[in-house]
């Protein structure tokens, strides 16, 4: 169902692809939006490899929200900054592409369980993740991405 890497030599283990999801703090998420075209927007994310998801939140509506409404078939893609061999002046990029289905989380306990760990990945201490949460999570529409394929691969950009 899902298409292999084409250049084998350029594939990353699964594990090295995870490594990317567990470790990037941004992705670009695609969705299927109006009129049949695509829309990627970029978004900070929080990958549970226990569940085999990946967690990210949102405002309650908009074009992202009514495109998973409207087809839950979603692609993210993580990619790191990669790095440059000495005299060289090409970088060596790892990506990871994930394909599987969005739905939206309404459970308001869930949603404060994943708001907390996805933001103790971005905010400096738990005390700030705290008061955000108090102030904000009401407004917060949290967005659940069931895995079905995870590939990667590494590039040198020359």
């Amino acid at each position: 169902m899902f298409r292999k890497v084409r250049k084998i030599k350029n594939e990353i283990t699964i594990e090295k692809a995870k490594d990317l999801l567990r470790n990037n703090k941004r992705a670009a998420f695609s969705v299927n939006g109006d009129d049949g075209y695509p829309y990627t927007v970029p978004i900070n994310f929080y990958y549970d490899e226990e569940e085999n998801k990946i967690y990210f939140h949102s405002a309650k509506k908009g074009h992202k929200i009514d495109s998973i409404i409207n087809s839950d078939k979603v692609c993210l893609t993580t990619w790191n900054d990669g790095y440059v061999d000495d005299g060289d002046w090409a970088y060596h990029v790892s990506s990871c592409v994930v394909f599987g289905r969005a739905r939206l989380v309404n459970d308001c306990k869930t949603t404060e369980e994943k708001v907390r760990k996805f933001a103790l990945k971005y905010y400096p201490s738990a005390e700030e993740v705290e008061e955000e949460i108090k102030m904000g999570i009401k407004g917060v529409q949290l967005v659940e991405i069931e895995i079905e394929h995870i590939s990667g691969k590494m590039v040198h950009e020359k």
